[in-house]
């Protein structure tokens, strides 16, 4: 049984590493790098210097695919792979899907953010000389995940708090808050999983620009449906 199971290790391995050996058979342009919003080891999409994107994906039978950032047509290669290169992007987040055969989905070689009141894959488009935003080599605050139940709404209720540097040494210090809320179609994750929010502060706090505070990010679905109606809470009748 375990020499079985080691065989089959074995050829699994060796089909990965046939074809990790398959994408590298196209060298990626020099002035390209692979963007910050791809998962661990994904060497697309790539941004360049120009700020252009470049896509490439194994998808053989595949018979149709374009890219929502840009509206790209992708081109079929005989290896199966496709290819394209958006026009300049604008710096900053962007959302985008790939279709595939007229079906939008999202890219396995991104990582997925809310937004549009859905799960999208994401991409962050550098701007030269701006790194307000970057993790950089500075003491770092923390972001907490939790839930409490919300009286005025009867309801269990996440949120997303930001504690500065040093904020656990001394539980008796006092800090301002501040509130944020995030844009249409977004959630409570928004400020810290697009908008770097935690980052952007310990930055600030660490260059005595911003002094060290409570970030609260809750989530701005505070009312049912688009008419504003308020939920109604265990046990209550419906609203007169």
């Amino acid at each position: 049984m375990r020499i079985s199971i080691i065989y089959l290790f074995l050829l699994f391995f060796a089909g990965t590493q046939g074809k990790a050996q398959t994408v590298q058979t196209v060298p990626p342009p020099a002035d390209s790098k692979p963007a910050s919003t791809n998962i661990v080891g994904a060497e697309y999409p790539r941004v360049d210097a120009q700020r252009r994107v470049i896509f490439r994906l194994l998808a053989p039978d595949a018979q149709s695919i374009s890219v929502s950032l840009g509206k790209v047509p992708l081109t079929k290669g005989e290896d199966g792979f496709w290819d394209g290169i958006t026009q300049p992007q604008d710096p900053g987040f962007h959302y985008y899907t790939l279709k595939i055969n007229g079906v939008d989905v999202a890219d396995p070689a991104s990582e997925s953010f809310f937004g549009a009141g859905k799960v999208m894959s994401g991409m962050e488009i550098p701007e030269k000389g701006v790194d307000f935003y970057n993790v950089k080599n500075v003491p770092h605050g923390d972001v907490h995940s939790f839930w409490y139940y919300a009286a005025s709404t009867g309801e269990n209720r996440p949120a997303y708090i930001y504690t500065p540097p040093g904020y656990d040494k001394d539980h008796k210090k006092r800090y301002p808050v501040l509130y944020l809320q995030h844009g249409m179609g977004e959630d409570r994750r928004a400020w810290s999983n697009q908008g770097r929010a935690n980052f952007i502060l310990d930055n600030l706090i660490a260059d005595g620009k911003a002094k060290p505070m409570i970030i609260v990010m809750e989530d701005g679905g505070i009312a049912a449906g688009m008419g504003g109606a308020r939920r109604r809470a265990p046990g209550q009748g419906a609203p007169g």
